[in-house]
């Protein structure tokens, strides 16, 4: 009886706002899908029809035939248009992830001193703030790379840094370390290092919520992974075989070299996006009421304890939405790397489609890179979100 009052007390499919709700998302759906659909297929058939081109990738297997000066994989101008757009993505990957980084750092130090309560200190953030925020992205790297990495020295008179390090016009030369014939199982040991610093972290953190005595998880997290690398690096033969860079002539022999625009796009990047960040972190951290601050002065804890323990772990509820999109837009910022002759993916890109003419394809595969670094930054970010979100009852 109760199924037969209930029944009749529903109303009329047309009438429930249910049953309503889901047709308007179907109808939308397919108005869009078929909008969309009637633009592809009208510009196949102008293509077709008025310049006699079908859209097609198969150039990417053509010979590319061009230089590109800085590559993180082997490149030659006899690889394929593929291998070069490769090389573009791995350069703009590098870019995004570095500059993500050091911004992260960098905002958060300004923002921290953005509250300080000596003068100076709050002055100097404030005026780094101020001046950042207000010039266009695009004008501050011109300006930095002319101004400061294209006036540097000349490799006879490179500045020589602690390192040993040349800086000079052919970019920064730093020591690195090339691979040996242990180097593949001293990756794997630093896999297991990586692994085991979690687990520590892991084991840490669940003692330090039953003993409300949390440590620093970050630095046992990277204590246990360096503790781990250390001895997996005495154990094996030299993993790794540390090559200095010296001058030799008009150019530096071993090390490694970030080129001048390399520098100045990252530099650029980082100044440019932390001024941003740190105002969130501000924002973020003077969101915790004072009764926070008080009752951890109570409790007996320094100023440290309380920014890390109290203040900092509530405030990332409030910084990490806007973060997330300044990590973002750091991302698509980069593709102005072809103002100061970085080749990233759209500086090689458009290279490509001056050689092709094919705009469609090359623009597509740019955005389609564009959008997959979104989506997956944004995909973790949302996950990391989820897991520090204030939970209501």
């Amino acid at each position: 009886m109760q199924r037969i009052a209930a029944s009749q007390d529903r109303p009329p499919f047309y009438r429930d706002e249910r049953v309503l709700g889901v047709i308007s998302q179907i109808v939308v759906v397919g108005l869009v899908v078929g909008l969309l659909g009637y633009f592809y297929n009208n510009m196949v058939s102008a293509l077709r029809e008025q310049l006699g081109v079908a859209i097609s990738y198969d150039f990417l297997r053509s010979t590319a035939g061009f230089d590109i000066g800085e590559s993180l994989i082997t490149y030659s101008r006899s690889e394929t248009y593929l291998r070069a757009l490769a090389v573009g993505l791995l350069n703009t990957f590098q870019i995004a992830v570095l500059g993500i980084i050091f911004a992260t750092f960098l905002g958060v130090l300004i923002g921290v001193m953005r509250l300080s309560t000596n003068f100076l200190v709050n002055r100097i953030a404030s005026v780094y703030i101020d001046i950042f925020r207000n010039i266009p992205l695009l004008l501050l790297l011109i300006f930095w790379a002319q101004a400061v990495f294209f006036k540097l020295p000349r490799v006879q008179d490179a500045l020589i840094l602690p390192g040993p390090t040349l800086l000079s016009n052919r970019g920064l030369a730093i020591p690195w370390g090339l691979p040996t014939e242990s180097w593949p199982t001293y990756r794997i040991i630093l896999l297991v290092g990586l692994i085991l610093a979690y687990i520590v972290a892991r084991i840490l953190k669940e003692q330090g919520k039953r003993t409300g005595r949390m440590p620093i998880l970050s630095l046992w997290f990277l204590l246990t992974f360096v503790v781990v690398g250390a001895i997996g690096w005495f154990a094996l033969p030299q993993p790794l075989t540390l090559t200095t860079p010296e001058l030799v002539g008009f150019n530096t022999q071993g090390g490694r070299v970030f080129s001048q625009q390399f520098m100045a796009l990252l530099s650029g990047l980082i100044i440019y996006t932390a001024a941003f960040i740190a105002e969130i972190v501000r924002a973020g951290i003077q969101s915790v009421s004072k009764g926070q601050r008080e009752a951890a002065t109570a409790l007996g804890l320094t100023s440290f304890q309380t920014l890390r323990l109290i203040i900092f772990p509530q405030a990332l509820r409030v910084i990490i939405p806007p973060l997330t999109s300044q990590y973002l837009n750091l991302t698509k910022n980069s593709s102005l790397a072809i103002a100061v002759g970085y080749p990233d993916l759209f500086a090689v890109g458009s290279t490509t489609l001056n050689q092709t003419g094919r705009a469609i394809e090359v623009f597509s595969l740019i955005m389609g890179v564009y959008l997959t670094f979104s989506l997956t930054t944004s995909f973790f970010m949302n996950i990391y979100n989820q897991r520090i979100k204030l939970v209501e009852r």
